[in-house]
């Protein structure tokens, strides 16, 4: 994901922080990490972790995806790893997307075959491109990959 010191992260769908928190530590000194994560239960086993291993850094919101919670153009990364397919109105939650990213801002979207609700590459290329995205690269194969897009 091409991390660096002082970058604005946000993972949606962080769960109980096993990327969100390595990934804070990472845009260290200086960065934030947001994760935006509908569900509760989560959000509270991420702050359980989080009171024995906060980096400092790091931001969580209670919401979905098609909410708009970031203000426009003040994220340098957003990533989501196997939850696109969970969220309902996927359109809406990458047009969010679009619009919390600084141009040239990227979207990472890791896809595992295992998981139920699996989202196909070509799949996420249309609807990704249909948020205004352009593709930047593509790494492993149709069983697990991950779809980078930049923002214009």
């Amino acid at each position: 994901m091409q991390l660096r010191p002082g970058m604005t992260i946000v993972e949606m769908g962080p769960g109980p922080g096993r990327l969100l928190i390595p990934a804070a530590r990472r845009v260290l000194p200086g960065g934030r990490a947001i994760g935006i994560e509908l569900q509760q239960g989560m959000l509270d086993k991420l702050r359980r972790k989080l009171a024995k291993n906060d980096p400092g850094n790091i931001e969580l919101i209670h919401s979905d995806a098609t909410k708009k919670v970031l203000p426009d153009a003040s994220v340098d990364l957003i990533y989501l790893s196997t939850v696109l397919g969970e969220i309902p109105d996927r359109a809406t939650a990458l047009r969010n997307c679009f619009d919390a990213l600084r141009p040239g801002g990227r979207l990472s979207i890791t896809e595992v075959i295992g998981d139920p609700h699996y989202q196909s590459r070509a799949k996420l290329r249309t609807l990704a491109e249909a948020a205004g995205f352009t593709p930047e690269s593509l790494e492993g194969n149709w069983r697990m990959y991950t779809a980078n897009f930049l923002r214009p």
